[in-house]
């Protein structure tokens, strides 16, 4: 027997609660500035129950910088590294 319960199916993405085992419906986005560059972004996902929940948690710390529906989130691009390079020096 097959039971259909949420988060049982492992494609289907959970919710980030602590002990929630929900689908998740919400992608929020965040980065900590004071361990990340500004343009990243790390994810918690939310069920409905949840969502409002981890965004407040996320948004008192300053941390949260959006909150999407799962599927409409586009994952961040892998950026390559870039070379460094000197200033350029006065004539």
């Amino acid at each position: 027997m097959i039971l259909n319960l949420p988060g049982s199916d492992p494609s289907s993405p959970i919710c980030s609660a602590k002990g929630c085992r929900a689908d998740a419906v919400w992608v929020l986005a965040w980065n900590n500035p004071k361990l990340h560059t500004p343009d990243r972004r790390k994810t918690w996902l939310a069920c409905e129950e949840h969502r409002e929940h981890l965004s407040k948690f996320l948004a008192i710390r300053g941390f949260l910088k959006d909150v999407v529906l799962l599927e409409e989130w586009e994952p961040q691009e892998p950026q390559e590294p870039q070379e460094h390079q000197e200033p350029p020096t006065s004539p």
